[in-house]
Parts: C-alpha cells; sequence; structure tokens
C-alpha cells in the first residue's frame, strides 16, 4: 500500500513539486485545476503512485465536505482539505514527465463508475480538523 500522507506531508511534496515545474504543462490538454472526469487522452503510463490520503486504520472516512464560502466540489478554488470528501479517498500521483502533483479517487454511483483527477496547488492544502 502507498504511503500515507497528512496534510503537513501533502503540503511539503506539493511545494517541492512546484519548485520543480516552472514550465508550463504538455502532460494534458484539460485543464485540472478542480475535479474533473479523467481525461482518455491521459496517457496513465507517465503517473507513478507516490502516496495516500486514505488512513489505513479508517475503514469508512467521512462523506463530510469541506467548501467554504460559495466554493463547490467542481471549484478550482476549492481548498484540498484532506481530511474530508473526496480528499479522504485519494491516491496521490506524479506525472513523470512534468514533476507535478495529481489527486486521483473513483467516484462511484448507482450506475457508474467515474475516475476523478485534479492537480494539486500547494496554496489550496488546508488542515482543517473534522467535527466533533
Amino acid at each position: 500500500m502507498a504511503e500515507y500522507l497528512n496534510a503537513a506531508m501533502l503540503l511539503e511534496l506539493a511545494q517541492r513539486a512546484e519548485q520543480r515545474t516552472a514550465a508550463p504543462c504538455m502532460c494534458t490538454k484539460t485543464p485540472l485545476d478542480g475535479w474533473h472526469s479523467q481525461p482518455l487522452s491521459l496517457d496513465e503510463t507517465q503517473f507513478k503512485e507516490v502516496g495516500t490520503l486514505a488512513p489505513e486504520d479508517d475503514p469508512e472516512p467521512t462523506y463530510s465536505e469541506y467548501l467554504p464560502g460559495k466554493t463547490t466540489y467542481w471549484s478550482a478554488d476549492a481548498p484540498i482539505a484532506p481530511r474530508y470528501f473526496p480528499y479522504n479517498r485519494c491516491a496521490v500521483w506524479q506525472c513523470t514527465l512534468c514533476d507535478r502533483l495529481y489527486l486521483r479517487y473513483t467516484e462511484g454511483g448507482g450506475y457508474f463508475v467515474d475516475r476523478r483527477i485534479r492537480a494539486i496547488q500547494s496554496a489550496l492544502i488546508e488542515d482543517v480538523p473534522l467535527p466533533e
């Protein structure tokens, strides 16, 4: 299983990746600043899993979302709050071509499954505790 990353570890990893990625990304034509269905044109062989935000000791993480202000699930400026849905079900992947980091998880509904992906921006990572 991939290494568990808490918010501080994710922030450090994201900041290091951003320091190495000054050039514009040419890996996908679809902007991935907010959540998107994974583009079919995205070459999965260029990604490697570097960690997970899913705690191993939590068999059923919360479905509560952290969306302050007017942000929505799809917003490009929505915070990345690792303890909240959908982040608490995400794997962290790194592009081997550009070093950028991405969050990926599979959204499951009654009649569908949708692989979702979002680019990680360190400025959006927030370590927000769950309500008691």
